[in-house]
């Protein structure tokens, strides 16, 4: 799921530094000493040996296998994703935006599908989210996590750069920074000697999922529904792990709460409807209402309609639903249930099934 959840501004100031530490070890090269030389000596075989990781890839999409023999000369950006992920999902058109744009030059894209749920490890499920979402770069399925201990990633999204010596010169953990991505793109394309870059940002136009957060209203944390990793659950009596029970829905919900009415079954990674109907309420200050669900079975379709406040959400509806809330969980993915127009603040929204089955991971905002 998300970099964000707990990603903190340290980090951030890390990430940012990084290029800025290349420039002050190149401008001190001429009073290197032994101890630079070793440091140098390691970062480069610590690059060698991430790409060398590429080579445990379950399989290779868009692309035969790729590794540091072929890709040596070549400048590399490693995309770290998962499909459900709304954070990678809106910075996606930028990273097609750039594996177009400099492809001719000498970057090769390298997406790593490394899954968050079981079943993002379903191929069938991987090269459907691939098809879908216009990915035309190489993407490593990396059901395992070979690829992702590989490079001791921690999050979704992370971009890795990689220099045309193999080296990963700097990283970028979460959304945003995109211009500084570009610009570092570009600057090791010239160091690798590719000619008449073109020094303009790419522009892209996201839809959907793709577009950026409101992150002046967005004051909503994703939270996880199953039993390990929830938080804020408000149903009266907690949750009872890995078994069924019969859930109440509180007469309010505080804010980022979220509660479960009828019979459920809160396993580890998610809750489970285990009756003909029931309801899931969240609490939430946001633009975007996301939800990561699937279909009992992963086969049979389930009905279900959402309410804002109590009402449909008419023009507030997401794309996975209709003006008067009622949608159908057809898919292992991420569903949006609400986009709001215009001001809005705290409200609340219920999800009532219609069906039972469904499996509900995670709600994301935006």
């Amino acid at each position: 799921m998300s970099v964000l959840k707990r990603l903190t501004a340290a980090v951030l100031a890390i990430a940012i530094a990084a290029p800025v530490a290349d420039f002050f070890w190149s401008k001190s090269m001429s009073q290197a000493t032994t101890t630079w030389f070793q440091w140098a000596s390691a970062r480069a075989t610590a690059g060698q040996s991430q790409l060398t990781s590429l080579k445990e890839a379950n399989e290779w999409l868009n692309s035969e296998q790729l590794t540091p023999e072929v890709l040596r000369g070549k400048v590399v950006l490693i995309d770290f994703w998962t499909y459900t992920c709304i954070n990678w999902l809106r910075t996606a058109p930028y990273v097609r935006a750039w594996a177009q744009k400099y492809r001719d030059q000498g970057l090769v894209v390298i997406g790593v599908h490394s899954p968050e749920f079981a079943f993002e490890k379903d191929i069938d499920n991987v090269r459907r989210a691939v098809k879908g979402l216009g990915i035309t770069y190489p993407v490593a399925v990396d059901s395992e996590h070979a690829v992702w201990r590989g490079f001791d990633n921690n999050y979704w999204p992370a971009l890795y750069f990689v220099d045309a010596q193999g080296r990963v010169r700097h990283h970028h953990f979460g959304e945003g920074a995109y211009a500084e991505s570009e610009r570092f793109i570009q600057k090791l394309l010239a160091e690798a000697g590719a000619p008449n870059i073109d020094r303009s940002l790419v522009a892209v136009d996201p839809r959907g999922f793709e577009v950026a957060a409101d992150w002046a209203t967005l004051k909503s944390p994703e939270n996880y529904l199953g039993y390990v990793r929830t938080e804020n659950f408000a149903s009266p009596g907690g949750a009872t792990r890995n078994q069924p029970n019969a859930y109440e829905q509180p007469a309010r919900l505080q804010t980022n709460e979220w509660a479960l009415a009828g019979e459920w079954t809160v396993r580890d990674d998610a809750s489970v409807l285990n009756a003909s109907r029931g309801v899931l309420a969240t609490r939430f200050h946001a633009r975007d209402v996301n939800l990561v669900m699937s279909p009992p079975a992963s086969t049979t379709p389930v009905r279900f309609r959402v309410t804002i406040d109590g009402k449909p959400p008419g023009n507030a509806h997401g794309l996975d639903v209709d003006e008067q809330g009622y949608g159908m969980v057809t898919e292992q993915r991420l569903y949006q249930l609400i986009r709001q127009p215009g001001t809005f603040g705290e409200r609340t929204v219920e999800v009532e099934f219609l069906h039972p089955g469904v499996e509900t991971f995670a709600f994301t905002f935006g």
